[in-house]
């Protein structure tokens, strides 16, 4: 049992994107992108990673761009399992904060050529906190109470689960730009991914609450381990003493004594009194007739033996299961994406951009300073990659004044490895992911002043996953984003931008069943998530 939820929660924090973006990939990267959302085709600094082939346009002399954004997400799962509690709703929320998500662009231009960096969080970015755990980490420990309720008179259960977490995948980009002719450019680049998650976890103090005739067992709350520990040992004790029994009764049955009841093998001198109070006593506990021959009784004793040694079995395991366990993990990897892109200028109004950027293949190598489960164990690798994405963008100035874009970003989810398991065997993407991921954005600015301009965007996200792709440890939804703000310009040389971005996700659900003992019960489990950002960006020109 501990091992098992201490896995998950591993799953639980692999990287994905914490905003805007695909399944694994983050594209909210500017603060000019937070309060527009359409940046695919834009010609501004941040064009580093939105359009990185349109630096041309910009003119000679050296940019930087520096950006923060403050992301704030909740993310609410609710599960019917009968026998967890508060069910038949019963709520897990996790909360996820990146207060620092910086991005930073620099750009060197020199007549037709642009040569471009960009540091910013290409993946995850933040840090997960599970206060009550979630479904998949409670569920194993709820089915204590109907495993032991028949024997135990167990009804309730309880536990301390701490868990937190970060991910983020930070990308170091470099480009060439090129600029073919007036109304065509190029680009050429490089990111390097650099991936690190953190698994700081503990499961404490697993209690039930047991009845036991006779004992202090009164259904009040013990430790499982403890509890498990010490009925163990009684019925390890009296599996013994019905094993001896049993040897006992095969000895006089050998002797032909087997019709006689332990009575008569005393009146026959074949047993001491002492004796046949021991053998008449453990036919009675068994809730047998003293007077049973004892051929028959020489069964039952061998099947109570068999029976007890079974449950100090059972109970060995439950102590095995609910004791502590802890977790403190690292896993890093590297890997690196091609880029390219193009940018083309038609009628000196309509700006088109592309950029294609190739899978980033990613193994991450397990670093474990405490593996008190054995799922994490130092130096073992698994997969996570980031998929190949398209981004098409164009932009048109309406007026002098306003300007209008659109973009588009697609993901070929469905030929990477994000690492999914089931059972603890891998399981191929395109085996849990029907269609591709792919969102589209509108954005509209508009200049009040030449140093003033505000703009607003919409973002909608269509993912592809199927029912079996999801569950609470990671599960993606389509999207509705708004965002909007301004941009302050001071003078020639610097613009701040600012910003706010709100997404709602569309909810989802599955339903599946859970497999307690031998019977699969029926659970449906409903997701749900917010995130909003507040965004500060400031551009600085040191050109002609």
């Amino acid at each position: 049992m501990k091992k098992s939820l201490l896995l998950v929660f591993a799953a639980a924090l692999l990287s994905t994107s914490l905003m805007a973006g695909g399944i694994m990939t983050n594209t909210n990267q500017s603060a000019a992108y937070a309060r527009m959302l359409a940046r695919n085709a834009c010609l501004g600094i941040d064009a580093v990673y939105y359009n990185p082939a349109g630096l041309t346009k910009l003119k000679n002399g050296f940019y930087l761009s520096l950006n923060n954004q403050s992301i704030f997400q909740t993310k609410d799962v609710t599960n019917n399992y009968p026998y967890l509690h508060d069910t038949p709703n019963a709520l897990y929320t996790g909360k996820v904060s990146a207060p620092v998500f910086p991005g930073v662009y620099a750009v060197y231009k020199m007549d037709k050529l642009a040569f471009s960096f960009g540091f910013n969080p290409v993946g995850g970015g933040g840090g997960a906190t599970y206060d009550k755990g979630l479904p998949s980490f409670e569920m194993a420990i709820s089915d204590l109470v109907p495993s032991l309720k028949p024997t135990f008179g167990v009804t309730d259960y309880k536990a301390d689960i701490n868990f937190e977490g970060t991910s983020v995948y930070f990308g170091y980009q470099f480009g060439l730009s090129y600029e073919v002719c007036n109304s065509f450019s190029v680009f050429a680049g490089l990111r390097s991914v650099s991936a690190k998650n953190t698994y700081v976890g503990a499961l404490r103090n697993i209690q039930i609450n047991p009845v036991v005739a006779g004992t202090a067992y009164n259904g009040t709350f013990v430790k499982a381990k403890d509890f498990g520990t010490e009925r163990a040992g009684y019925y390890s004790a009296v599996s013994a003493q019905y094993l001896g029994a049993a040897q006992g009764a095969a000895q006089l049955n050998a002797h032909g004594a087997g019709s006689l009841t332990f009575a008569q093998a005393k009146a026959m001198n074949l047993i001491t009194a002492t004796q046949q109070a021991q053998f008449e006593g453990a036919l009675v506990a068994a809730g047998q007739s003293a007077s049973t021959p004892i051929a028959q009784s020489q069964v039952i004793y061998g099947t109570v033996a068999k029976q007890t040694g079974d449950a100090a079995w059972q109970m060995n395991g439950l102590a095995a299961k609910t004791g502590d366990a802890e977790v403190d993990a690292t896993q890093t990897g590297t890997g690196y994406t091609p880029i390219f892109g193009a940018n083309m200028t038609f009628a000196e109004k309509l700006t088109v951009a592309i950029k294609y950027e190739m899978i980033t293949k990613l193994t991450l190598t397990n670093e474990t300073a405490i593996d008190g489960t054995g799922m994490f164990p130092n130096g073992a690798t698994s997969r996570s990659d980031m998929p190949a994405m398209l981004s098409v963008g164009l932009s048109y100035p309406v007026t002098k004044k306003f300007v209008a874009s659109l973009g588009i970003n697609y993901y070929w989810d469905k030929t990477a490895d994000y690492g999914k398991t089931s059972g603890g065997l891998p399981i191929a993407n395109d085996k849990v992911i029907d269609k591709n991921f792919y969102e589209y954005a509108v954005g509209l600015e508009y200049n009040i002043t030449d140093n003033f301009l505000v703009s607003a965007g919409y973002q909608g996200t269509m993912t592809g996953v199927s029912e079996a792709y999801q569950s609470d440890l990671s599960y993606s939804l389509s999207t509705g984003s708004v965002g909007g703000g301004c941009q302050i310009g001071f003078g020639d040389r610097f613009d701040l931008n600012l910003a706010g971005m709100y997404t709602k996700y569309k909810d989802g659900e599955k339903n599946y069943t859970h497999l307690l003992g031998a019977t699969s019960v029926p659970v449906n489990e409903k997701y749900a998530k917010t995130t909003w950002l507040v965004a500060v960006g400031l551009d600085v020109r040191i050109g002609k």
